[in-house]
């Protein structure tokens, strides 16, 4: 009898031995396969500036339907004060690419509003993840809207775990508000900089002005804009300034600038676009080097 309890005790211990480590192995494999799956759906987020509706990107989309290859669908989502939503579009099923743009009931201007549509941001887009269990995406914000999305990324986008922004590109945002010093910074500024170490270290980001006259777009200075170097410079993975010049590119024109259109499906859309040779006519595009590499301060 005892040597049986014996040998019964061996074979258990033996069991257990092979047992617990594939069963540590079997979670290590699934931890490693969610940390690192990317899942088909890789959305766009659009928020638009200061008093512009979900509409503000209708006449880009319009442009980028007609010049890609992906019939992208769009969804728009509409933020309520009280934080509802409301939805018009759809996602159709089988786009893997499709643009969700995120507007605000409020979408008045102002330091404190700006930060009070990052929040609601932070709604929308928490209830976005919830819907559509996408866990990476890209996003493109105008004038105050590339305020809003970097806020977002400092202050709520680590409320939602597991999911990445592969990049960002910012057109026409204030960064120093609508100060055109080099040295003055304003509360805005100010808080993106004391906030810049919870930025995604992987992010990707693109910064592009419009110059009508290389000092401003008609509404935001060239040197707010650049401030945007303070802010993501080494504490993400690129950082790139672009500057735009020549026709249509007064602030309001620039989403649907032709250039800026191109560096859209370049950048963002991560298409491959052949060079076109330029011309006396064509729009004048200027870029400063990987902030990896510029050696900016």
């Amino acid at each position: 009898m005892r040597r049986k309890l014996t040998l019964g005790g061996l074979a258990i211990v033996l069991v257990l031995a092979i047992f617990i480590p594939s069963v540590l192995w079997l979670h290590q494999r699934v931890a490693h396969y969610k940390t690192n799956y990317r899942t088909p759906l890789d959305p766009t987020i659009m928020v638009p500036g200061s008093s512009a509706s979900q509409d503000r990107f209708d006449t880009l989309i319009t442009q980028l339907r007609e010049e890609t290859k992906t019939a992208h669908s769009v969804l728009k989502v509409k933020v309520a004060t009280n934080g509802q939503l409301s939805y018009t579009g759809s996602i159709r099923r089988g786009d893997n690419q499709p643009f969700i743009v995120i507007a605000f009931e409020n979408n008045h201007d102002g330091y404190s509003n700006i930060n009070k549509q990052a929040q609601w941001l932070n709604v929308a887009f928490k209830a976005l993840v919830k819907t559509y269990h996408f866990n990476h995406f890209s996003a493109l914000g105008h004038s105050n809207g590339g305020l809003i999305l970097s806020l977002f990324l400092e202050k709520y986008f680590a409320q939602t775990p597991n999911v990445t922004i592969d990049r960002l590109m910012t057109i026409a945002t204030p960064y120093n508000m609508e100060s055109d010093s080099t040295t003055t910074r304003t509360d805005m500024l100010k808080e993106l900089i004391a906030g810049r170490s919870k930025l995604p270290k992987k992010l990707t980001v693109y910064s592009v002005a419009g110059t009508e006259n290389y000092s401003s777009d008609g509404t935001v200075p060239a040197n707010s804009v650049n401030q945007g170097k303070y802010v993501f410079q080494h504490h993400v993975a690129h950082y790139t300034q672009i500057t735009v010049t020549g026709d249509d590119t007064t602030h309001s024109d620039l989403p649907q600038n032709k250039q800026i259109v191109l560096l859209i499906r370049q950048y963002l859309l991560q298409e491959n676009v052949p060079e076109k040779s330029p011309t006396k006519k064509r729009r004048r595009v200027s870029q400063a080097a990987d902030a990896r590499d510029a050696g900016l301060q």
